[in-house]
């Protein structure tokens, strides 16, 4: 019986050893299999074991009493021998089974973390593929308002440029036209200076003959003439002219005849056939005179 068990151990050992030299050999999907599903484990514990057992069995000297009493109890050293191989086995499938059982449970857990997590990912996926969707709506549409703005900018540039090129039209005809204002400024001032300097010598030529007038006092002086014939009368208060086709009566109160002149009050009066009249009219009683054409 001791050499059927020892047998049967060794064959266990063999097969085991033959398991772990085909490992390498079965592929790494086989392998992640075996290492993911905790069998290598309890096995590498076993063999750990088997090879201690071992160890303590070979260095240990054994002493033999020999008796010469046939009765040797055999079966009691190998059921004691397999008793401890039997505890050994049991405390290494229980610790293999509580590994086992603890990393199944932390897979577990780990599994349904990561499965919230992927859960979460694909949500965010989700999220970031419908902003990734707006976005490029988005980009589309100001890639539109862009091409639009550019349009209207170059309409703006042309209508600009022919805007400031009108301007500069309508200014040079302004600068034109201002210059030719100034231009008819400039003879309207001659023309101007020209008039005064006629008012100014007539206004000399009035004064010399309010000069002579007021040497004549109070009095009367008429003159005709026109046909051959001259009228002249002078006095205080009365005048009196004859003449041809013009005549002239200065006084008082002078009355002179001609062709078609006639004269009263205090002035002097020219008539003809074309008659003009220049009157001074007394303002005071014989000095200041006042000239009204």
């Amino acid at each position: 019986g001791r050499l059927d068990g020892e047998l049967r151990n060794m064959q266990d050992l063999t097969s085991l050893r033959n398991v772990m030299v085909l490992l390498p050999f079965l592929g790494m999907d086989f392998w992640l299999w075996f290492m993911r599903d905790g069998i290598l484990y309890p096995v590498l514990c076993y063999l750990q074991e088997l090879a201690q057992m071992q160890g303590q069995i070979k260095d240990t000297n054994v002493i033999l009493q020999m008796d010469n009493n046939r009765d040797l109890d055999l079966n009691s050293i190998i059921a004691e021998v397999k008793a401890q191989y039997e505890d050994i086995a049991n405390r290494s499938r229980a610790e293999a089974e509580a590994w086992y059982q603890s990393r199944y449970q932390e897979l577990q857990v780990t599994a349904t973390t990561h499965g919230e997590d992927l859960k979460v990912t694909r949500n965010e996926i989700s999220e970031v593929s419908r902003v990734i969707q707006r976005l490029k709506a988005e980009i589309d549409s100001v890639k539109k308002q862009i091409a639009g703005l550019q349009t209207a900018i170059a309409d703006a540039e042309q209508r600009g440029e022919l805007a400031l090129k009108d301007a500069r039209g309508k200014l040079a005809d302004l600068q034109n036209a201002l210059q030719t204002t100034k231009d008819e400024l400039a003879r309207l001032l001659r023309d101007y200076q020209e008039l005064m300097n006629v008012k100014l010598s007539l206004d000399i030529e009035i004064v010399q003959y309010t000069k002579v007038y007021g040497n004549y006092g109070a009095g009367g002086l008429s003159l005709g003439g026109g046909g051959g014939g001259l009228g002249l009368g002078i006095g205080s208060g009365s005048g009196f002219g004859i003449g041809g086709k013009s005549g002239i009566s200065v006084g008082g109160s002078g009355i002179g005849l001609g062709g078609s002149s006639f004269g009263y009050g205090g002035g002097v009066t020219s008539g003809g056939g074309s008659s003009s009249s220049i009157k001074y009219v007394s303002t005071s009683s014989s000095s200041s005179k006042k000239l009204i054409r």
